[in-house]
């Protein structure tokens, strides 16, 4: 008589059924360090080392007067001072006062600024202001923060750069390179541009606050980058709180069958 199987059942050992493979879950990226802010005796120090390697700042916009300065820093708005002073030398050329500025209209204005990025805008700002100037100022800047800062196109930064930069002012206006470095170096921490501008002026000593806005400045636009920090060749590296400072770039081996000195 036949033996009765059950289903399934062909005499033969089962194999055991592995499990499935668990991958073991990736690690968590570690969470950037905090710059910690950098201590107040050592402000200083860190200001020094930028005054030895720029002992005589300045700004980088062309101007003659305090008017053509306005000008510029309106027209500089998110443009790159080097694409203002290519467009200014013509407009000033034409009109190098407030009255021959409002004379000229946005349209005028616009002619010679095309170039620059938000130029219809600034155009219209441009000439609107000159005719304020004319009309409440005798064709003069005024050297006061509110009345600069209710002319068209006139905000807290370039009044500061205005008072600074025309009139010796002990002023900091806080563009995105400021506000990059005062967090990254620890210099003056802050969540808004004039949080950080209020620990500036807070933080650095008197006697070279008007300078420091253009050493920061300076420096953040040809050394402390936005994308990548060249912190290797930075003269204020030894007292920068940033954690995570850019080693030197590697040295690219000679090309082959180059002749070795």
């Amino acid at each position: 008589m036949r033996e009765r199987t059950r289903p399934g059942d062909n005499g033969l050992v089962p194999r055991a059924i592995k499990p499935p493979a668990i991958k073991p879950a990736a690690p968590k990226p570690a969470k950037p360090r905090k710059t910690r802010t950098m201590p107040a005796a050592e402000v200083r120090t860190f200001l020094d080392a930028l005054a030895r390697a720029n002992p005589a700042p300045k700004s980088e916009l062309d101007f003659v007067n305090p008017f053509t300065l306005l000008v510029a820093v309106v027209l500089s708005a998110q443009a790159t001072d080097a694409s203002v002073n290519r467009a200014t030398p013509t407009l000033f050329a034409e009109a190098p006062t407030p009255a021959a500025m409002a004379a000229l209209g946005a349209e005028g204005i616009g002619r010679h600024v095309r170039s620059i990025g938000l130029w219809q805008g600034k155009a219209r700002n441009v000439a609107e202001l000159s005719r304020l100037l004319v009309e409440q100022y005798g064709g003069e800047v005024p050297r006061d923060r509110e009345a600069l800062e209710a002319l068209p196109g006139v905000g807290r930064k370039t009044a500061n750069v205005v008072l600074n930069v025309a009139f010796g002012e002990s002023t900091m206006a806080v563009d995105t390179h400021i506000f990059r470095l005062g967090n990254r170096t620890g210099l003056a921490p802050g969540k808004t541009p004039r949080a950080v501008e209020d620990a500036l002026v807070r933080r650095v000593p008197a006697d070279m606050l008007r300078n420091a806005h253009h050493w920061l400045i300076l420096h953040g636009r040809y050394v402390c980058k936005a994308r990548l920090p060249e912190c290797w060749r930075c003269v204020a590296a030894p007292w920068c709180r940033y954690p995570a400072k850019t080693p030197p770039p590697a040295e690219k081996p000679p090309k082959r069958g180059a002749q070795l000195t």
